[in-house]
């Protein structure tokens, strides 16, 4: 059993609440710091507060998401988001202050703190008192999408699924049930289209006032801002959709028309492209939830000890809620438990071999958390997305050599090798095609219902539009971006799983060459947190943070080879 860390500043048994918060904020923003000890002993005991809400939080949301119809649970997470933080905000802010205003700031170790550092000054940068019931009003109102997402259900045949349950007939090998699954979940979906337009309309407002407030033209450049982008920039991400669209596009459009081909299709419909081209049944690489955790421990084990470990840790500690069902929000996290120092892993199993991959996806992260669990401060443990993608995606891949626990079957482990593979490329366009029409929708924040509908089709056509014909569901097209969690709760965070996936690929690479150096490298890498820039984190991983045309279009091939020899 695992246990959270015992504190050495704030109480063991703190309840969580502004009356017992405010003292221990007030004595950090007076106490006087007269040396460069000083400073770091504030430091870490301000880490310590900030890690003890941080796990308080994560909490809440983990509850809430596992069972978003049960109203106390909303209440303890709305609690938190409109009762707490708009109140600790302004004293991190006045706390942030107080560091960046030290006379002893110079002698802090800058090779530790020179990320941290610079994160905080640019916190001070975009804080605004006005933006607090802005802010808060964003959190409590995104979540309203997985209470409008996790209540959908639809009925096929006889019996009620949910729509991650639904999508796994998407593979049925007849096609005619293909059709009504597909038929059924998109009804199901627009039948609350207005509502998640009306909510969108609302957090795209929201947001954008956010951004005025800060300075800002535009909540675009605002949020780059605050993710603490310093190593790129929109132009680079324009560049990135670029050299998807000219060097991974093609090969994809190739293989459609090879699978148009082996189904003997005229045209490719929506529900035509998840079934195996082969005309065998759907993968099926466990029975249940708990034979996937078994199989994911097994797995990570035969790829070292050390990873079979943490997983056997997760699940003696119930820190798994994998199976599907109705008042689920939808999706899959992994969320870090800063104090306890391991992580969460929620999703939606189906019994399909893409739960397989949202697993040991989802592992990579946990794997992560338990990496970082003791660094010094609990903000070296940020890490930003691409580092933090690079740690999942490059799980995915690096675990196939070992899949074969979840396959008897050569022919069958094959086909998951194959299908992965196409996966890590049917990604990036979807990637490209999701930031792209974030940053129209944050640069036109005038723009109507209609016009954004215009321009999803607009930016989905050249990147191959899913490769099917949609002449006769239009609508569906339209609003297929509403099935993205990320545009309504994370605005932004999506460009990251494109660079992220190169980095993977390039990761993997380095393993199928040398498997122990490679799988050293990348565990290195995570080691580092958020304690170096993302260029000296991936060349820690042996990789570049590079997503030029050409290094796509090398990466791609690579990719393209491993294919052909299955």
């Amino acid at each position: 059993m695992i246990h959270k860390k015992t504190r050495k500043y704030i109480p063991q048994d703190l309840d969580i609440k502004w009356e017992t918060l405010e003292p221990i904020y007030s004595e950090l923003l007076a106490r006087p710091i007269n040396s460069a000890n000083e400073l770091e002993q504030w430091l870490q005991n301000r880490s310590e507060l900030e890690a003890a809400l941080e796990e308080d939080f994560a909490w809440r949301y983990i509850r809430m998401t596992c069972d978003t119809a049960n109203a106390e649970l909303l209440q303890n997470f709305q609690y938190f988001a409109t009762e707490i933080e708009p109140k600790t905000a302004p004293y991190s802010n006045e706390l942030n202050k107080k560091l960046v205003e030290s006379e002893w700031i110079n002698q802090l170790d800058e090779n530790k703190f020179f990320i941290y550092l610079r994160g905080v000054r640019k916190a001070l940068e975009l804080f605004r008192e006005e933006n607090i019931p802005l802010q808060t009003e964003i959190q409590v109102e995104q979540q309203k999408y997985q209470g409008i997402t996790g209540s959908m259900s639809v009925h096929i045949g006889d019996k009620e699924y949910t729509l991650e349950q639904a999508s796994a007939l998407l593979k049925d090998t007849d096609r005619s049930k293909r059709q009504e699954a597909w038929e059924k979940i998109t009804a199901r979906r627009l039948q609350d289209k207005d509502k998640l337009d009306e909510l969108f309309n609302h957090l795209r407002s929201l947001r954008h006032k956010v951004a005025l407030n800060a300075g800002f033209e535009n909540f675009r450049d605002y949020m780059f801002q605050a993710l603490g982008r310093f190593d790129y920039t929109p132009q680079d991400c324009y560049a990135f959709h670029a050299a998807i669209e000219t060097e991974i596009v093609p090969i994809l459009r190739d293989q459609a028309e090879k699978r148009k081909e082996a189904l003997g299709l005229e045209e490719l419909k929506p529900w035509d492209v998840d079934v195996d081209i082969s005309g065998k049944p759907a993968l099926k690489p466990f029975k249940d939830g708990n034979d996937l955790i078994e199989k994911s421990i097994q797995c990570f084990s035969n790829i070292n000890r050390y990873l079979g470990e943490r997983l056997e840790i997760m699940k003696d500690n119930n820190l798994f809620d994998v199976e599907s069902r109705k008042g689920k929000a939808p999706g899959g996290y992994n969320y870090p438990l800063s104090e306890t120092g391991a992580p969460f892993i929620f999703m939606n199993s189906a019994n399909t071999f893409r739960d397989l991959t949202t697993m040991v996806h989802e592992g990579g992260h946990a794997v992560h958390t338990f990496l970082t669990a003791d660094l010094e401060l609990n903000d070296f443990k940020h890490c930003p997305s691409e580092v933090a993608e690079l740690a999942s995606m490059s799980m995915e891949l690096i675990s196939m050599d070992n899949w074969n626990v979840y396959f008897d079957n050569e022919e069958d482990l094959k086909r998951a090798k194959r299908d992965q593979l196409f996966d890590v490329l049917k990604t990036l366009p979807w990637v490209a095609v999701v930031d792209q029409f974030q940053h129209w929708i944050y640069t036109n924040p005038d723009h109507t219902t209609e016009e954004r509908k215009d321009a999803w089709i607009r930016i989905y056509e050249p990147f191959g539009a899913g490769f099917v014909d949609w002449s006769e569901h239009p609508e569906a097209e339209q609003n297929l971006w509403q099935k993205q969690l990320h545009i309504f709760e994370v605005p932004f965070y999506y460009i990251e799983y494109g660079m992220a996936q190169l980095g993977a690929i390039a990761v993997w690479k380095n393993y199928k060459e040398n498997p122990e150096k490679g799988l050293q490298q990348y565990l290195d890498a995570l080691k580092l947190g958020y304690t170096k820039t993302l260029k000296e984190i991936y060349e820690t991983a042996g990789i570049k943070f590079d997503f030029s045309a050409g290094y796509v279009r090398e990466l791609a091939e690579f990719v393209k080879n491993e294919m052909d020899k299955l």
